[in-house]
């Protein structure tokens, strides 16, 4: 497999260009470019996909298996830690809730999957509203999976990039929990996991995350900002 067919950013990106497609949002200063998810405020949750809110903007979703770091990972990109709730219990997540940035996109935390204790009738709802959202949401623009580094491409995992990938949006890994690894097994994990994907072309890219020491939420932000970038990109061109 040819691992150079992956496309890791680790460039700085103006974040002002993702702020284009929904200009009555705030922007980011012209001086000095905040940070993408600082400061995000929960806008709302919701239970059924008849209670998604309309269109107000790009949507980022975030998705992970249930005790894989995913509301930590979100906390942490947004500097507060309790922005996402985070459970000593797996699977305590069963809404989607919407986070608004300032750049007038959205985050979308969406429930742990594959926790075997919740019950059957609970799993299949959260699941049908997963599937609803990923699938018939025209507003989101691409997925944020989170994975455990010490347990990374789960069959849930594989499961879920196999399902999104042909919707063509792009798919983002974040290994959380890297702390947990020295620097040579998680540089080997890195790498297993980018060799493993690097079929699925430029669209999916990997990362090492670490909520305990904050490390990699500049590449996370880079990463998504390219994708705003690029809606507004698409958005202008569709005014024109």
């Amino acid at each position: 497999m040819v691992v150079s067919n992956l496309v890791f950013y680790n460039i700085n990106l103006d974040l002002r260009d993702a702020s284009r497609v929904f200009p009555e949002r705030p922007r980011f200063a012209d001086s000095s470019p905040m940070p993408l998810f600082r400061n995000a405020r929960f806008e709302t949750s919701i239970a059924k996909p008849s209670g998604l809110p309309s269109p107000s903007g790009p949507e980022i979703a975030f998705a992970g298996r249930s005790n894989a770091g995913k509301s930590s990972a979100i906390n942490t990109l947004a500097g507060h830690v309790r922005l996402a709730y985070v459970s000593k219990t797996p699977g305590r997540t069963q809404l989607l809730n919407f986070f608004r940035l300032n750049c007038g996109a959205l985050m979308v935390d969406l429930p742990g999957y594959g926790y075997a204790a919740v019950p059957e009738k609970v799993r299949k709802q959260w699941q049908g509203l997963i599937e609803s959202y990923l699938k018939h949401r025209e507003s989101l623009i691409g997925l944020v999976l989170i994975m455990d580094s010490r347990h990374p491409l789960t069959p849930l995992d594989r499961q879920m990039i196999d399902w999104f990938a042909p919707s063509g949006r792009p798919i983002h890994i974040l290994l959380t929990k890297s702390d947990k690894l020295t620097r040579g097994p998680a540089t080997a994990t890195l790498q297993a996991v980018k060799r493993e994907l690097a079929p699925l072309g430029e669209k999916v890219t990997v990362q090492l995350f670490s909520s305990l020491k904050k490390t990699g939420v500049e590449e996370t932000e880079t990463v998504v900002a390219r994708w705003l970038a690029a809606e507004a990109g698409e958005e202008n061109a569709t005014l024109e």
